[in-house]
């Protein structure tokens, strides 16, 4: 076929009928209930006048201390079409009676207004990258017609910021949605509306606010409850919260598919070996079909991660051999598992950047993956783990076990937090497994890049750099990737 006969073979969608601009004056004051100074249209939707491109509409949002409605200026001088505000102003705008509403009824109006199918994304662990996984994923077989939540906008501004911007024309959404305290979700969920709830799996983030293993469960199950009627929980079959999470899932009437090891998993993992590229070349049941695919990124937390993403791609009617292409040319996001080759003394060492976020359960399987990394010396930039309560010190010193089954060869913890890690690897041959690692305990980022540096980065050092994002350590790995 040549490429006449096959651009005339292209399938035609309904959708490509429709309008090319994101909204109009018109259907935005009448998703908003608000009123339009005049004719516009607007291709994009912002909240940070610091972001704001050419097109876009610009939401004046108002907070306990800050308002929008200051940086108008700012947002049309960085090439707003519009604005949302609450009181008339010189700029085409929309005039409505509270900008915050008004964003979250907009967000309505994309979901309800676009044939798309839903997927929503939470967990202690992975959700973003699964969500960039699962979109990838469906981006790639749908002609470029999936959407969904940009960084880790997965709260509850970033949720329906999220849905305002989805086209008409998507095929797919996918949106990500995260939580500190029970409840969260359940708004979020109320907005999504997903026709399928994924949730990565369940560890102690956040347990400092939520108490226990069995709360945090609860609280993501949430997500069930804006599951659409004939909608679907994707859950991981090998955790002890399974139960949990399919009794609450069948409690509001969604249909489950799990994935993991277990014999019982509708998509189950029957073998994975490595990959050249440190990936993993996997093969799974899929109940109708035997998929065998690569995935691009590293440890076997990644394996979990694309069983689950093959699980969602199969209940919304996604191509599945797509699936299996996207997955083997993911590559890392910035903060969450980037590699970098840095300058290193006499060539370049590796640096994997994990920097964005961290808990008891990543922390484990980074480490995991960086002792599967092949490396002259492994290095660990350790950060604080964040928002564990009581259970801090307990948490932090069990990381001495898998930093001894990495063969790290040398540690730079830093934070407060790290203190209990830092007494464990002090104790001497009779106590912990990594006693006698050499290590640096640090304040902050800028004492941790000088311990590195004195150190001494060498050619074929593997350097693991994780923690929570509060403890800055984006600041190191921005040293040294920007000194390459």
């Amino acid at each position: 076929m040549n490429a006449l006969a096959a651009l005339r073979a292209w399938p035609i969608d309904r959708r490509d009928a429709l309008g090319m601009a994101l909204w109009d004056a018109d259907a935005l004051a009448v998703a908003m209930a608000g009123t339009a100074s005049g004719a516009f249209q607007v291709s994009g939707v912002e909240i940070d006048s610091r972001d704001v491109r050419s097109g876009d509409l610009f939401f004046a949002l108002k907070g306990e201390t800050m308002d929008g409605h200051r940086f108008l200026d700012k947002a049309f001088a960085n090439g707003a079409a519009a604005a949302v505000v609450d009181r008339p102003v010189d700029y085409p705008h929309i005039l409505v009676a509270d900008t915050n509403k008004a964003l979250e009824m907009l967000a309505a109006a994309a979901r309800d207004r676009c044939g798309a199918r839903r997927i929503g994304v939470t967990g202690s662990v992975g959700k973003t990258g699964v969500k960039e996984a699962i979109f990838a994923a469906l981006d790639r077989a749908s002609r470029g017609h999936t959407h969904r939540s940009v960084r880790s906008y997965n709260n509850h501004v970033g949720v329906p910021l999220s849905l305002a911007r989805m086209p008409v024309r998507s095929h797919y959404g996918v949106f990500e949605m995260g939580m500190n305290n029970a409840g969260e979700i359940s708004g979020l969920t109320a907005q999504v509306k997903p026709h399928v709830a994924v949730i990565t799996t369940i560890a102690p983030a956040h347990i400092e606010n939520l108490g226990s293993i069995e709360a945090i469960a609860d609280a993501k199950a949430e997500i069930f409850e804006g599951v659409m009627p004939g909608g679907t929980a994707v859950i991981p079959a090998d955790i002890p919260q399974f139960a949990q999470l399919r009794d609450a899932a069948k409690a509001r009437g969604v249909s489950i598919k799990s994935f993991g090891r277990s014999a019982d998993a509708d998509v189950r993992l029957l073998d994975t070996i490595p990959a050249a590229n440190g990936g993993a070349l996997v093969t799974a049941d899929l109940g109708d079909r035997r998929l065998c695919f690569t995935v691009a990124e590293p440890g076997e937390h990644w394996v979990s991660n694309a069983l689950a993403v093959m699980a969602a791609v199969q209940a919304v009617g996604g191509d599945l051999g797509a699936a299996g292409l996207a997955l083997a040319e993911m590559g890392g996001l910035k903060g969450r598992g980037a590699r970098h080759q840095i300058a290193a003394h006499s060539g370049k060492a590796l640096m994997i950047d994990e920097s964005y976020n961290a808990n008891p359960a990543s922390m484990r399987a980074t480490l995991r993956a960086l002792g599967q990394t092949p490396a002259t010396r492994r290095v660990a930039v350790l950060g604080s783990m964040k928002e564990l309560g009581d259970f801090a010190p307990r948490f932090h010193g069990q990381l001495a076990e898998p930093l001894a089954e990495a063969n790290v060869d040398y540690a730079v913890l830093v934070g407060d937090e790290m203190k209990a890690l830092a007494q464990d690897l002090g104790k001497g041959a009779g106590g912990a497994l990594a006693a006698g690692l050499s290590f640096a305990h640090c304040e902050g980022p800028a004492e941790a890049i000088s311990a590195l540096e004195e150190f001494g980065i060498t050619a074929g050092d593997a350097i693991l750099v994780k923690g929570s994002n509060s403890v800055g350590l984006g600041r190191l790995v921005a040293h040294f990737t920007a000194r390459s």
